[in-house]
């Protein structure tokens, strides 16, 4: 096995469990290694660290697979890892009854470069890293012995691929996808689930506990979606009884999954729905002009800073959708606002809202900090930018 060695001081972070070993710390590779092979990385004193896989084409050289330098990475690494990653949500307590559920979140199950949704009986993978390419056959392997599913379909087809020197990977790499349309119970409510073309892996499911709090706020009020895809929040704000529900989405395709979503819930009533095939931000100074106002507002944007290097862009960005929400909100209006940028940490993003809220002139304060659902765990030494983050902030 070719060993990785770090610059001096540079071991710091993985003994504080840190999983990604970057360019500048890497001293030399000692032996040949191919994208995605195991080395055992050491300090520069010698002292093992641990083994992770090798990414030549990334400034993240390294993603550690384990701390201890005496485990082997084989298939039955693989399928260990993947049946406790399994077995964590199936006892987690809020996840009892929920057909749609994250089983492996990368680095955060220690599997970096891994993300595993399940949909049912169909389990969508997404590899991300030169590692997890490495092991493909061994993670769908443990995933179909963990879960018993019927069928894998492979998603890895995001665009971060490029940064690992690969291509993207689509299609059925275990079974074969069910005719009928798939779709999942969340929170109560139905929702189709288009795993072949829909985003990421089919459906958001990082924000299911969020749509349950929209359902919950609701009650009485009237409601604006921006960014509504398939109607996740819109639904769960009809069946917690909102006055009414726009919903904006720049997708025809998208809303019309939203549509058909209200249809396959007949306890909802759809007249409460209105749909808007729009911009979002020209809808938003459209909405203002004709001085319509509402009790809650979703802001729900796609990633506006994949890194850091995009922050003060998606800044404005974002400063300028939670403008438009402040000055849209009725007095003692709930403006529920997230960002899935990695290049935003919750500190700025919170920086951005506060800003908004200031330049409205509004009075507002933070009722809730919103995360990633519960089989969306974050590890400890996983930086927090590249997760999910939100605030339900309400107006005075």
């Amino acid at each position: 096995m070719s060993k990785l060695v770090l610059n001096p001081g540079k071991e710091r972070s993985l003994l504080r469990r840190h999983p990604w070993v970057f360019a500048g710390s890497v001293a030399r590779l000692e032996g040949r290694a191919r994208p995605g092979d195991t080395v055992e990385v050491v300090a520069d004193d010698g002292r093992p660290l641990g083994r992770a896989a090798w990414s030549p084409e990334s400034q993240i050289r390294a993603r550690m697979w384990t701390f201890a330098p005496d485990v082997s990475i084989d298939h039955v690494f693989f399928k260990r890892r993947i049946a406790e990653s399994v077995a964590r949500r199936a006892t987690h307590p809020l996840l009892a009854n929920e057909s749609g559920v994250r089983l492996i979140h990368g680095e955060s199950d220690g599997l970096p470069g891994v993300i595993a949704d399940r949909f049912g009986d169909v389990v969508v993978v997404q590899l991300t890293s030169a590692g997890a390419e490495k092991w493909r056959d061994a993670i769908v392997a443990g995933l179909v012995q963990a879960t018993g599913c019927k069928a894998v379909y492979e998603r890895s087809d995001s665009d971060v691929r490029k940064l690992e020197g690969l291509g993207p990977q689509t299609g059925c790499v275990y079974g074969e996808l069910p005719q009928e349309a798939l779709t999942i119970v969340e929170n109560g409510v139905r929702m189709e689930v288009d795993v072949v073309a829909g985003h990421k892996t089919g459906f958001y499911l990082d924000q299911r506990d969020n749509r349950r709090l929209t359902g919950l706020l609701a009650a009485g009020r009237s409601v604006l979606n921006c960014f509504c895809y398939t109607g996740g929040f819109s639904l769960q704000a009809l069946a917690g009884g909102a006055t009414s529900v726009l919903s904006i989405d720049s997708s025809g395709p998208a809303l019309e999954v939203a549509r058909r979503n209200v249809a396959c819930n007949p306890q909802l009533d759809a007249e409460r729905a209105e749909w808007m095939e729009a911009d979002v931000f020209a809808a938003l100074r459209t909405l203002k002009a004709e001085a319509r106002t509402f009790d809650l507002i979703v802001l729900d944007p796609p990633k506006f800073a994949p890194s850091a290097a995009h922050a003060d862009r998606a800044a404005r960005a974002y400063k300028d959708i939670n403008l438009f929400g402040f000055r849209l909100l009725n007095p003692g209006g709930i403006l529920m606002t997230y960002s899935c940028s990695g290049g935003i940490g919750l500190e700025l993003f919170q920086k951005i809202v506060a800003g908004a809220a200031s330049d409205s002139g509004v009075d507002a304060r933070i009722l809730h900090r919103l995360s990633a659902a519960a089989d969306h765990p974050i590890g400890l030494a996983v930086p927090e930018g590249e997760y999910l983050k939100g605030l339900a902030v309400q107006v005075g």
